[in-house]
């Protein structure tokens, strides 16, 4: 896969494809070393910036070294995650054209009390690079905080 890496309006660095891609295709596997969430928490808690990847049950984290690092996170994504026998690739949901941005949704799950706020641009953005689910549970949890202030 020919792929880039350069300047990205979602985010500082973004991953290009540099020939068209058909959907379908798995276009790169998110690679790094593999440690417990609990090191992952520990080695960045002090860190504004993560490339960690929750594999399994989140109890084990790949701390991204590689391309896919690099992909950006989209609420209206031409890629997506998935596991497979214990490995991650980020596959074309679409046909994606020469040139394009490569995203995908990130989903988070998981992290402290900050609102992971999503600069996608797009016309869906939920403004959060959280699951739609945990934006709903971080959602009521904040209205329980506000009422019993």
């Amino acid at each position: 896969m020919s792929l880039i890496i350069r300047s990205s309006a979602i985010h500082a660095a973004g991953c290009y494809t540099t020939a068209p891609i058909k959907k379908g295709t798995r276009v790169v596997e998110y690679t790094g070393p593999r440690i417990s969430k609990e090191e992952a928490d520990e080695k960045y808690q002090n860190s504004p910036t993560t490339y960690l990847f929750g594999i399994g049950d989140g109890s084990v984290v790949i701390d991204g070294h590689g391309t896919a690092m690099f992909i950006n996170h989209s609420c209206d994504p031409n890629c997506e995650s998935s596991e497979i026998r214990g490995r991650v690739w980020i596959t074309a949901i679409r046909n994606i054209d020469a040139g394009e941005e490569l995203t995908y949704d990130y989903c988070l799950y998981d992290g402290d009390d900050d609102e992971a706020l999503c600069n996608c641009g797009a016309v869906n953005c939920r403004r959060t690079m959280y699951s739609k689910e945990e934006a709903k549970k971080r959602k009521r949890k904040a209205r329980k905080s506000r009422k019993k202030a």
